[in-house]
Formats: structure tokens, sequence, C-alpha cells
């Protein structure tokens, strides 16, 4: 690829470490956490012999000479590394904890390594919130690492739940931000999706994670953290596309007083999407869609990313290089807007 006028960043490009990997057939193996959506999602990546589970399971691990050369094959100046889905979020508590700060040490040591190619989320576990918070603090503070990931749900349970206040109480603290990132819709709603195949990255992962962070707006998480960003993929999991009916309808059901759980907010859905939400266009090069996320929310709130190895076709990055932008905002969205983000 040509060198452009700008660096290009992708924001959302997963990686695993081994342990990660192991616990995850330990899992398989042992059957002992029975969860259909993970079966379905890792019982594919972690052992079908066809050519796309292996592509991706041999891309994984490797933070050395293949990757990079994959990023120069297609123009990648950085990458911002995740944890891949569904991360800690499967195992128990203890468990989980360990990978975590394994998984961030691993991390840390790679981006020393090439810091001009790699920056990093710091992995937590949501299932012990106090913890999730002093790990995204070594993290940020000892490692280097620019914010959290969070892979959706934990055992169906959402970020809405106070009990994990801490971990937002920790990331506004640090002015840090919390990508959440899909994983298969929980047990109470992947039944659906599994019947048609529908419940991965096709349509599942958006509905799962677009609900995830809608939950979080009429919880009102962002009145109580006003400084919290949330970051998600594949330009908002739909809901900049529903920005006018959220706010109609959570006007409507407020003063109808229908839901208990639903009360009114300092501001309209619309506006927390704008000011405390940041999309990246991983897996979604698509113009059409991409100016509109620019026109609804504004050309600093979003991001390029790619969503390697899992969706890594060279030509996308030359459809997003043809984007039909003035120079400046093509910038923002390869380059500065993430710079900005994620203190890069």
């Amino acid at each position: 690829m040509p060198k452009a006028k700008y660096l290009r960043i992708a924001t959302e490009e997963a990686f695993a470490t081994a342990d990660l990997l192991d616990g995850y057939r330990r899992l398989l193996g042992e059957g002992t956490y029975d969860d259909p959506g993970f079966r379905s999602l890792w019982g594919f990546y972690a052992g079908h012999p066809g050519e796309r589970a292996q592509f991706v399971i041999d891309r994984l691990p490797d933070l050395g000479e293949r990757r990079l050369a994959d990023m120069d094959r297609t123009g990648i100046d950085r990458q911002l590394l995740l944890l891949t889905s569904p991360g800690v979020q499967v195992f128990d508590g203890g468990t989980a904890v360990g990978i975590a700060r394994s998984s961030n040490d691993q991390l840390a040591e790679a981006i020393r390594k090439h810091p001009d190619r790699y920056a990093g989320l710091a992995a937590i576990a949501p299932q012990d919130p106090a913890e999730a918070a002093r790990e995204l603090e070594r993290g940020v503070r000892n490692l280097g690492l620019k914010g959290a990931v969070v892979n959706s749900h934990t055992h169906g349970e959402y970020l809405d739940d106070p009990k994990f206040y801490p971990i937002f109480e920790a990331a506004e603290s640090l002015d840090v931000p919390i990508y959440i990132h899909p994983q298969t819709p929980s047990r109470r709603m992947i039944g659906p999706f599994l019947d048609r195949g529908l419940d991965g990255a096709i349509f599942g992962f958006a509905v799962e994670t677009g609900l995830h962070l809608l939950r979080l707006i009429v919880a009102g998480v962002f009145d109580r953290y006003p400084k919290l960003q949330i970051v998600v993929g594949h330009l908002g999991e739909g809901l900049p596309f529903w920005l006018y009916r959220l706010d109609y309808m959570h006007a409507a059901t407020v003063r109808a007083g229908r839901y208990e759980t639903m009360k009114p907010l300092g501001r309209k859905p619309s506006d927390y999407m704008r000011e405390n939400v940041v999309v990246t266009s991983s897996g979604m090069p698509w113009a059409p869609s991409i100016t509109h996320c620019q026109s609804v929310l504004g050309v600093d709130r979003v991001l390029y990313a790619m969503d390697y190895p899992y969706q890594f076709v060279p030509e996308e990055v030359d459809m997003s290089d043809a984007l039909p932008l003035s120079d400046q905002d093509k910038k923002k969205f390869f380059q500065t807007n993430a710079e900005r983000v994620f203190s890069l």
C-alpha cells in the first residue's frame, strides 16, 4: 500500500495469549461452561479445520513479524490491540483475574518491542469489579495501556448494574475510555439467533452490544459519570441509525410512566451518543454507513478500524481511503481522532 497523508491507525484489532486459548480449549473439553454462544464461537475457531478458522487461530497469538507484515501489506501504521472476545469473561473470577493480568503483561511487552506499531487496552475481569478497577489502573499507570476492553455481557450481566460502577469510576478518574466489544448473545437471548446461524458477527454481536450500550444510556450511567467515554465498534452497533426513534420513544415512555426502571435523564439519548460515545468502523468499510455516522455523531466521534484478523481484506483499506471526505476529515478518521481518544 502506498503511504498516505495520514497515519492509518486501526483501533479494534484482536490478539490472544496462549493461556487464554488454552483456557478456552479446556472449557470446551471439560464441558463445564455450558454456554451455547461460547460453544458456537470457540467451538468453531478452536477446533474447525477449515481455512477461516485456521487463519484466525494462527494469527491471534502473533504479535511479531507475521502481524507486522500483514500491517505493512495493507498500509496499517499502528494497531490498537484488544484481547479477543469473549476475553476472560467466561472464566470463574480467580482464573479471569489471573489471565487478565498475564495478558496485560504480555501485551505491554509486545508494545515495548514495537512502540511505534502497537498500543493496547487492558483486559479486565468484571467478575470482580474492585479488582477490575485495580487492574485497569495498573494497566494504565504501570504498563502504559490506553483504557480497557470489556467483551459485553459477563455471564449474562451488563455494566449498568451498579455493582460494576467501580470500573467506570476508575476509567473516569484515569481519563481513559472503555471499549465495549461484542460477544455472542447471552443464554437468555441467543436461541433465535443460533437457530439460523445469526449469533455471531453477521448480526447477533451487533444486537447484543447495541443493547448493552443502550442499557448504559437509559440507566443514567452518563449522568452519573459525565466524563466517561465508551467506544463501540461496527459503527455503533446500529444505534446511530436509530437516534430519532430512541429520543422520541424514550421521552414518550418516560412520560407514560410505563417502566419503573426507565427514569428521566439529564439529556436525550442522542446527546449521550454524541458526547460520551465514540464509534469505530471495524468490519464496516462502507461509505454510506461511515458518512452517516459522521453526519449524526460528528466527524470527531468516528474512528477507523479493520477488525484484524477476523476481517482481514486488504481491499477494504482502499475502500476507506476512497471515502468522500476532505483531507482534514480523512486525517481525523484515520489518525487524529484515535490519537485524541486513546492518548496515543
